[in-house]
């Protein structure tokens, strides 16, 4: 039992702390804002107090006494001035303080969560469970924060308000406060079981939910609305839709009997207990026993109705800090995270000139699985180098640490002699460039996806860009499109944009290899949708190119590394076998087994008039003893 009550305010101590932090999130970002919601919640509890507890009682009094009319008025006029004055400033936020203060947090907030975004390693966004937080961070990161702040003034006035509203109770009537148990009760107990069974059944309707969502998404976007015509997948999908339906029938019958009896406890405790029980206690005292007069009796009437409004907003908006609580927790942990790689790490200047980049004995685990496994390999200035094996092998993941998107787990990976982790990373990075083979397009013109936001003179880059995408064979189609190089790409924010095919995508992504200038190039299976023509004439003018810059390239196909200087094979995540094409195909190892493997599929394939023996001969003794493919 310890334990768990520990845990409880281990718990609530942290939703305490994340409120907290969100007032001080939120005053760095908008102080005024943070302050105008101060002064507003206290002004609106004040106003409810002042007219339930004094302003009735005052002029009852006045009236009573026999005071003059123009006593009277004089001070209704006073209040009125002051509460129009009120009104007014409440207008003011709503109408310009609050939008401008909002467009300010929106701004802060995100520039602070996108640089966040921006500076964690790659492996925040492999990892899924903080991914899940991060994405849970960044919806409507801004409305929630400015609600959570709203939220934490609510509950610090209304539980002042609710001590005011008691001790003006008891001053007025000893006995008329217990009736003030009865909005507590409804509030404390039976609103929060209510809140159990609401959490309980949205969890358990959550599952029926992403169901009809699943349903609704695949309706209208295109990618599903070939399929939707050609097949009668409609039908299963109205299914799945009906059954989820059905499915969310089901919990809300579940829940419904608990539900009606709480509610309806919950309303009779927090409204017609106190309404009706204090109404006819007060009608007893003033007009059966005497002992009340109308303006307490009109006073402690007024204070009832204030009393349990501000109770229950006050219990709601303590209920709303708890689950606000989560939120905050979620974005509080994203910017709170240690980067492991962070972007915005300095250290030494990497220069210019790659001379030589080693690995040595390096290791990587990724998730406690071991991915690479006492790597050795160099690569020296000017050279090119081709990185061969089957699907995970571990090519890419040895682009991924040379790009310093992860370290290794043990070894060290050198730049000119220096461990890469002394040099200041974004000057490190800028002396690759890189053309993945999973590359995405951005909702940017041809010439921002081919320039990518490197720094190239203006009066330069659309020349650059149309050589580079001739090199890449892309050239032509770009300049068939509307506006050329200044088409966009995508239909996500301009309807006349240009969507097209695959292979046409990755040369516009090898163009952004080719129009950068560094000493170091990365090209990752940068044919894999282009056909053997292309094929050839891409790699013909990445060995034109990048002659005199160090060039590295993963490849399937082996017909493309023959030229390469230096061939690395990598198995199981360790290199099995390294040399020229030459050597590798003497040793008649793995490398000269794949290559002759491959070398008769090309060769099935343009042999059709052939037998298939004289094929599979003619093919390995090509690829064996002639070194190249037929």
């Amino acid at each position: 039992m310890k334990k768990k009550v520990s845990k409880r305010e281990i718990t609530r101590t942290r939703a305490v702390q994340n409120n907290l932090f969100a007032c001080g999130l939120l005053g760095k970002i908008c102080r005024p804002l943070v302050v105008h919601y101060g002064i507003s919640q206290f002004l609106g509890y004040f106003e409810w107090l002042f007219y339930s507890a004094f302003f009735m009682r005052y002029v009852i009094n006045s009236l009573e006494n026999g005071d003059s009319f123009g006593t009277i008025m004089k001070f209704v006029v006073i209040v009125a001035v002051v509460m129009c004055s009120m009104n007014f400033y409440e207008r003011v936020l709503v109408g310009h303080v609050y939008p401008v203060c909002e467009a300010k947090v929106n701004k802060g907030l995100y520039v602070k969560l996108f640089r966040k975004s921006r500076n964690v390693e790659l492996e925040c966004f492999e990892n899924s469970d903080f991914y899940d937080k991060y994405t849970l961070a960044m919806e409507r990161a801004d409305e929630r924060l400015m609600m959570t702040v709203s939220d934490v003034f609510k509950t610090v006035f209304g539980a002042i308000a609710s001590v005011c509203a008691f001790v003006f109770m008891y001053q007025v009537d000893k006995i008329s406060v217990l009736f003030i148990l009865f909005p507590i009760i409804g509030n404390f107990i039976f609103n929060r079981k209510l809140s159990h069974i609401d959490y309980a059944r949205n969890k358990d309707m959550a599952p029926h939910n992403r169901r009809i969502a699943y349903v609704n998404r695949v309706m209208y976007l295109p990618e599903y609305a070939k399929e939707m015509r050609l097949t009668d997948v409609f039908s299963l999908m109205r299914r799945q839709y009906r059954e989820a339906i059905t499915g969310l029938a089901d919990v809300t019958k579940k829940y419904t009997k608990r539900a009606l009896v709480l509610h309806w406890m919950y309303v009779m405790f927090t409204f017609t207990f106190i309404f009706e029980g204090l109404l006819i206690y007060g009608a007893y005292r003033t007009l059966v026993s005497q002992t009340m007069s109308l303006a307490e009796l009109a006073v402690i009437t007024s204070m009832m109705v204030s009393t349990t409004w501000i109770l229950i907003g006050f219990t709601e908006s303590l209920t709303s800090l708890f689950k606000n609580g989560l939120f905050v927790e979620y974005l509080r942990t994203f910017l709170e995270y240690k980067e492991k790689i962070p972007e915005d790490s300095d250290g030494l200047d990497p220069g210019k000139e790659i001379k030589s980049i080693e690995f040595r004995d390096v290791s990587f685990s990724y998730k406690d699985k071991e991915v690479l496994s006492h790597v050795n390999m160099e690569f020296r200035g000017g050279k090119t180098y081709a990185l061969v094996g089957h699907n995970g092998a571990g090519k890419t993941t040895m682009i991924k640490l040379l790009l310093r998107f992860y370290d290794p787990t043990s070894g060290t990976i050198l730049l000119n002699g220096r461990d890469v982790r002394e040099y200041n990373l974004r000057k490190y990075r800028a002396l690759f460039a890189t053309a993945f083979q999973d590359h995405r397009m951005f909702s940017m013109s041809v010439m921002d996806n081919v320039v990518m936001g490197e720094e190239v003179p203006e009066k330069e880059k659309e020349q650059r860009v149309c050589e580079a995408l001739k090199l890449s064979g892309a050239y032509d189609k770009v300049m068939s499109l509307p506006k050329g190089v200044q088409t966009t790409l995508t239909h996500e924010f301009d309807d006349e944009g240009a969507v097209l095919s695959g292979g046409e995508f990755q040369k516009i992504v090898v163009a952004r290899a080719f129009v950068k200038e560094c000493p170091f190039k990365i090209f990752d299976e940068p044919s894999s949708a282009l056909d053997p023509i292309a094929e050839a004439t891409l790699f013909d003018n990445i060995y034109d190119t990048c002659a005199d810059h160090t060039l590295v390239f993963i490849s399937h196909r082996l017909s493309s590394v023959q030229n390469a200087d230096w061939v690395y094979l990598l198995s199981d995540g360790t290199v099995k076998e390294a040399g020229t094409h030459k050597m590798l195909m003497e040793q008649k190892g793995l490398y000269a087994d794949m290559y002759a493997k491959q070398a008769k599929n090309y060769l099935a394939l343009s042999s059709e008039d052939k037998t298939g023996d004289e094929a599979e001969e003619q093919g390995i003794v090509a690829s064996v003893e002639g070194g190249g493919l037929a």
